[in-house]
């Protein structure tokens, strides 16, 4: 999923923010009791979308993927003290170990997380959404994009994580494309090609799609 050199990836996160004592927390918890570990956001990542949400300074976020919370807690930080953040997630298993983590923060009464599927909790929100974040089934990710476009504000941004693929969307010729790709390949091109957003597709981590609503 990381395409710099590890040694450039430690300066990186050497020179970045220092992950607080509960983000280290949670990234423990996820990698000793999660399948899976590798999806969570991580220091680096995690520090990028927690200064975006604190330039944006957003009223309300929509985060669809919470996983184990890392990505939600960094994005809540940025919120206007009013302001909220709806996480969405299919996976109940996780349910009482993201909602330790969302009290421990300190940002519970901030965020709202609802368990179930995000294709049909979406269309129930009214909106509108100042930032919104996709990390979550990347077959769908065209289906969220439709779903949150017109609940976006003038200037709302959206980021997508993932969007590289750990490098396969670059089509090697005679090559199978499999599913996931595909749908990725169709997401990033359905952006790029969107005269309702200006966009930038970021090589961190696994890439960040991030787009803006003009």
């Amino acid at each position: 999923m990381e395409f710099i050199d590890p040694a450039l990836l430690t300066y990186c996160e050497n020179h970045s923010s220092e992950e607080d004592l509960l983000l280290q927390k949670i990234t423990r918890e996820t990698q000793a009791k999660v399948l899976m570990p590798r999806m969570i956001s991580g220091h680096l990542q995690g520090k990028m979308l927690e200064l975006f949400a604190k330039m944006q300074n957003p009223k309300t976020i929509l985060e669809i993927g919470t996983y184990t919370g890392y990505s939600g807690i960094c994005l809540a930080r940025g919120l206007k003290k009013d302001g909220k953040l709806i996480t969405l997630d299919i996976n109940d298993e996780l349910e009482t170990m993201v909602r330790g983590f969302f009290d421990e923060s300190g940002l519970a009464g901030q965020i709202d997380y609802r368990l179930g599927n995000a294709l049909e909790i979406i269309p129930e929100l009214a909106g509108p959404f100042d930032m919104v974040f996709i990390d979550a089934d990347k077959i769908n990710y065209g289906k969220y994009y439709d779903l949150i476009i017109d609940k976006m504000n003038s200037g709302g941004i959206i980021l997508a994580d993932n969007v590289l693929w750990s490098g396969k969307i670059l089509i090697e010729k005679g090559k199978k494309i499999d599913k996931d790709t595909q749908a990725l390949l169709d997401f990033n091109a359905m952006v790029q090609n969107d005269p309702r957003v200006e966009n930038a597709l970021l090589p961190i981590r696994d890439g960040v799609m991030m787009a803006r609503k003009i």
